[in-house]
């Protein structure tokens, strides 16, 4: 497919979908940031497709731009990664499903605000297909359900970056991580409210399961994506 080039940057055509990518293995925290940068530079340049890569990262606590270091409160032996998306700190692990977004906001709505808006409409339309009723919260990042204890709690989370208006990191979904890691931190700097999974709100769902339901999400909230080579 030709690639064009408008005002000095290379573009292309609305018809070429995102690269639609699954790992399975658990992917190193470190390398998944590296293949991201690379990704980030070859669409910025025009030399590859938009890419959403599902994975999930071994035991590990990342810390935003925004991470104040008294909100880590036992790392329990866990690595702690001190990385470059927006927000604070917040745990990674199996069970936590991962979507790593990396879309050209020039060919779709340079504007970061409606960016977040449509993760968090993606991450909503998601829990839906499982029957489970995820809210906003004015001042809270992320995603939350009201448990049948009427208590509050995250159960997605988000943070982004965009460089050159090129996005980078993404979305995350608690299918059925281990909740007690979150106990070592102040999760996304909010105290006042727990952190909660599709198996804990009683969802007995897989990971095939909800990557399907992702894409399908996604595909309704961004537009059609691609198999992958």
């Amino acid at each position: 497919m030709a690639w064009q080039a408008s005002d000095g940057l290379a573009t292309r055509p609305d018809d070429d979908a995102p690269e639609w990518r699954i790992s399975d293995a658990l992917v190193p925290y470190e390398a998944a940031v590296s293949e991201m940068d690379q990704r980030v530079a070859a669409i910025r340049a025009g030399r590859a497709p938009e890419l959403v890569w599902l994975l999930e990262h071994p035991p590990i606590y990342t810390a935003g731009t925004s991470a104040d270091p008294a909100e880590l409160l036992d790392a329990g032996g866990l690595p702690v990664h001190q990385t470059g998306r927006g927000g604070r700190l917040t745990y990674h692990g199996p069970g936590q499903r991962i979507g790593y977004v990396l879309l050209d906001l020039r060919r779709r709505n340079a504007d970061v605000r409606w960016y977040v808006g449509r993760l968090e409409e993606w991450l909503i339309a998601t829990l839906a297909l499982f029957n489970v009723r995820g809210e906003r919260r004015e001042g809270r990042i992320g995603v939350w359900v009201v448990g049948s204890d009427g208590r509050e709690r995250k159960i997605a989370a988000l943070g982004v970056r965009v460089r050159q208006w090129v996005t980078l990191h993404g979305v995350a979904i608690n299918i059925d991580p281990d909740l007690a890691r979150f106990a070592g931190i102040v999760p996304c700097g909010v105290r006042e409210f727990g952190v909660t999974s599709l198996v804990r709100e009683g969802i007995l769902v897989g990971t095939s399961e909800v990557d399907a339901a992702m894409r399908r999400s996604f595909e309704e909230v961004f537009g059609p994506s691609a198999r992958a080579i």
